[in-house]
């Protein structure tokens, strides 16, 4: 028995026919048990490439450019201050613990921002907006135009549908209102039937809805009164000199005492005798 490779003989694996009929064509196949063997990888190691790899593509910018910064957490103060040990300062944070692996984030951070801004303010370059600034907006004016129509059509959509859902509510509440008044009136006039019936039969003496209206009545009387103003003394005079009202017919028709009455009669007066002459 042969082997073409460094298998063992207790490896059971087995080849394809694709892969059989490629190794008998190259003349590898030989009678016996056959594996093909594998050519060794070959590690490629090119350092003098890779060098030069590194230098085409390596720009020598200022700092300023790259804003990169290698720098150890900044520390706790407030543990500090309690004589406290953070996982941060013994080295030991575990990946594990959202919570440290953040703070250990957070520290960081905190820790480039002390050292970046004084460099970035000894090469005078601002840190902050000024008072003016003027972002330009990512997407155009009318990309902007367009999603704010589209957003008036939904607000206006949703104050359509909320409009409709009051109206509803009001409907409901109509027809629930209409209902109760109904069966309110349905209800007093049963009773009303039922006392009417009674009073016919003898069994009452009286009808209460019958009083009741009366009572309503007077009510409304009451009520017309109280309403009513009273005269004022300009309002007196007035009445006390031309009249207040009542009836006008047939007040200027003679009497009888009228009739009798002769002491404002003038004669000359009356048969035109008195006043001026004509001249002649």
């Amino acid at each position: 028995m042969s082997t073409l490779g460094m298998e063992s003989e207790d490896d059971d694996s087995e080849l394809s026919d694709d892969e059989l009929q490629e190794a008998f064509d190259k003349g590898l196949l030989k009678p016996g048990l056959n594996v093909v063997q594998d050519e060794p990888k070959k590690a490629v190691n090119n350092v003098e490439g890779l060098k030069q790899c590194l230098a085409d593509f390596r720009k020598s910018l200022p700092w300023a450019e790259r804003l990169d910064l290698t720098n150890k957490p900044a520390a706790d103060i407030v543990a500090q201050a309690e004589g406290k040990m953070t996982p941060q300062d013994s080295g030991e944070i575990n990946a594990e613990d959202d919570f440290q692996r953040e703070m250990h984030f957070y520290r960081q951070a905190q820790a480039s921002v002390h050292d970046a801004l004084p460099r970035l303010h000894k090469l005078k370059i601002p840190t902050k907006r000024p008072d003016d600034y003027f972002a330009e907006m990512a997407k155009t004016d009318q990309h902007m135009q367009k999603i704010r129509q589209k957003l008036i059509m939904k607000q206006a959509a949703m104050e359509k549908s909320e409009k409709a859902k009051k109206l509803r509510e009001q409907r409901k509440f109509g027809k629930k209102v209409q209902t109760e008044v109904i069966q309110k009136r349905q209800k007093e006039k049963k009773a009303m039937m039922s006392a009417v019936k009674k009073y016919q039969k003898g069994m009452t003496d009286k009808l209460d809805f019958l009083d009741g209206d009366q009572e309503k009545g007077k009510r409304g009387v009451n009520k017309a009164a109280m309403n009513k103003k009273v005269p004022g003394a300009k309002r007196k005079y007035k009445d006390q000199k031309f009249g207040f009202g009542g009836k006008k017919r047939g007040s200027k028709w003679n009497t009888k005492e009228s009739h009798d009455d002769v002491s404002g009669f003038r004669a000359k007066v009356a048969h035109g005798k008195g006043g001026k002459q004509k001249p002649n």
